[in-house]
């Protein structure tokens, strides 16, 4: 007796709060400037979802939905006309979302009641109709303030009462096919900015099948395909090679298609891509390093195998497409250090060979010697002028310290090579220049 005693206390108390709730948003509705305090104990009556046999009471979750939704015009009312504060309505997290998910739990549960009256459903999908609006407008809110997280849970959820709204015949926001297809653009977008490639797949995909005419399409599609443990590089590039052919001058394709050559290391056929790319962009800075870079790598493998003839052909490559750079950018950092860079690794390379060759106390082996060893450092004299240039746009970068730091060592210049090794120390423990070595 007991025990059904506290059931039923508990029942009723639950009951006592829908009463509250009912009756603080009448007293709202009535006069709604003169009391904002009946909204907030309408929210708060709601909030939680109720006990016992409520639990199953459609008419509570359409009371709930009412409640948040008329919270959410509130809200979006504050943001358009910049009449009233904020912080005088109640504080409820993606309130947009939560009355729709309200919505949908009393669309849910008519169905599962027996004797549910008809116009209890006719509510909650009236209910979701509103909603719709408010999660648009609250997934534009999150977005602006970049929480894609947010953006991506009320955009979802708007295309969720989408198709609720379908099956029941009812007339949705999102009934127009572009606007659906828009709609699912920026939903997909929002995921993958929230790093949520496997939400984002299912949306990239239907809008691949019905041609939508974005490139990004194509562009996510490779993104989400390629990424993650179960990358599956062969069908990521199937969407990207679709989405370059039909979007032939799309920079952010062609730069895709370069990454993934680049990741793959089939530079040999990342050449042709790119000197294509440089006719389309030939004002890209970005593109002239990147096919420099190639040349580079190429040379660096051609030299370790020995082979020094085409190593040489793939250094000068190299070479021509950074000065290129540097003739559009003289300033550019990247190009100097890059060029300065191509010197030094020949250097370091002709020293491993310098090293085999010290053996050989001949008049022969002395004097192919001291021939590599002159070759050696003019490759460090050639290197050096980039270094400098690149050291005073950038005196705070490590590497070009110690490669003028290595360069001046080798030269036989100790106290150089020594005031450079304590500006290089210096910014290893958190210290930063504002000025130049070599304009001070």
């Amino acid at each position: 007796m007991l025990a059904l005693g506290l059931v039923a206390v508990s029942v009723q108390a639950q009951q006592a709060d829908v009463r509250a709730a009912k009756r603080a948003l009448t007293e709202y509705q009535v006069d709604p400037n003169a009391s904002k305090a009946k909204l907030k104990e309408a929210v708060a009556a709601i909030l939680p979802d109720p006990s016992g046999e409520d639990v199953s009471d459609p008419a509570f979750y359409v009371l709930k939905g009412e409640i948040l939704n008329l919270l959410a015009t509130q809200i979006v009312t504050v943001k358009q006309t910049g009449f009233g504060s904020l912080e005088e309505l109640p504080q409820v997290d993606r309130v947009a979302v939560k009355a729709f998910n309200a919505l949908t739990t009393a669309v849910e549960k008519h169905a599962q009641a027996i004797n549910s009256p008809a116009y209890l459903l006719s509510d909650a999908l009236n209910g979701i109709q509103e909603a719709q609006a408010h999660l648009y407008n609250f997934g534009i809110y999150a977005f602006e303030v970049q929480d894609y997280g947010s953006t991506y849970l009320n955009f979802s959820s708007a295309l969720a009462a989408h198709e609720i709204l379908k099956k029941e015949g009812r007339f949705s926001v999102l009934d127009d096919a572009l606007d659906l297809m828009d709609h699912k653009y920026v939903t997909g977008m929002a995921a993958l900015k929230n790093d949520m490639p496997e939400a984002a797949r299912p949306l990239f995909e239907d809008l691949y099948r019905v041609k939508y005419d974005k490139a990004a399409v194509y562009e996510a599609l490779y993104t989400i395909n390629a990424s993650g443990e179960d990358a599956d590089l062969e069908t990521a590039y199937q969407y990207l090679k679709a989405g370059r052919e039909k979007y032939p001058g799309e920079v952010s394709l062609m730069f895709a298609e370069i990454n993934h050559f680049l990741k793959q290391n089939r530079l040999d056929e990342l050449i042709d891509k790119l000197k294509t790319t440089i006719t389309r962009e030939p004002d890209n800075l970005t593109l002239y390093l990147t096919l420099g870079s190639v040349y580079d790598n190429l040379y660096q493998r051609e030299s370790s195998a020995g082979n020094s003839e085409q190593a040489d052909k793939y250094f000068d490559q190299a070479f021509t497409y950074y000065s290129q750079s540097l003739e559009k950018d003289p300033t550019n950092f990247d190009a100097l250090y890059s060029t300065g860079t191509l010197y030094y690794n020949r250097a370091a390379s002709l020293t491993m060979t310098l090293s085999e060759m010290s053996g050989d106390f001949s008049a022969a082996g002395r004097g192919q010697f001291e021939a590599m060893e002159a070759e050696v450092f003019a490759a460090f004299d050639k290197a050096l002028p980039y270094f400098q240039r690149a050291e005073q746009i950038n005196p705070n970068s490590v590497e070009t310290l110690t490669a003028l730091k290595e360069i001046y060592a080798r030269k036989n210049e100790p106290e150089t090579s020594k005031a450079l090794d304590q500006r290089l120390e210096n910014l290893q423990h958190g210290g930063t220049y504002e000025t130049s070595f070599f304009n001070e």
